[in-house]
């Protein structure tokens, strides 16, 4: 038994450093600002994956789909995160996608985002001035785990 506990460890070590080694194939892209209406947020490609990121207000969301908004409503904002073939243009709208959000104060709010009309949304509570951090994993349908990381700033 002896001899097989460096052969055990060596293989729990190397299971374990896998989904790291992984998760480490995401290098950050140069961030690509913009102000104004439709512009983008974030924008970043992986391969042949080009992943945009828009945060509109609650209320330019709500007025765009001719829906009044609810004042008891405490997200201030909608994400839309768009998934392309960097060649094609394509959009991939099958998949899973978690978003963590963490803001000035260290509160951080986790989501599961919906496929709706080609891309990946979800409504947030943004309404501290500050930097945010945005940490995006996904799998899209037949590709691997992947994640986005970003700062976002509220003004």
């Amino acid at each position: 038994m002896k001899k097989m506990q460096p052969l055990m460890v060596a293989a729990a070590v190397l299971g374990l450093s896998i989904p790291m080694t992984a998760l480490a194939k995401t290098v950050p892209a140069p961030i690509t600002t913009q102000v104004g209406k439709g512009a983008l947020d974030y924008q970043e490609t992986i391969g042949n994956l080009r992943v945009t990121f828009k945060f509109v207000s609650m209320k330019e969301h709500m007025q765009a789909a001719g829906i009044e908004m609810p004042k008891d409503m405490k997200e201030t904002h909608h994400l839309k995160v768009d998934f392309l073939d960097a060649k094609t243009g394509k959009p991939f709208t099958e998949g899973e996608v978690k978003v963590k959000v963490q803001g000035p104060d260290k509160v951080a709010q986790v989501k599961d985002l919906v496929a709706m009309n080609n891309r990946f949304c979800s409504d947030l509570d943004l309404s501290k001035k500050g930097k945010y951090g945005v940490m995006t994993k996904f799998q899209l349908k037949g590709r691997e785990v992947q994640s986005i990381k970003f700062w976002y700033t509220v003004k």
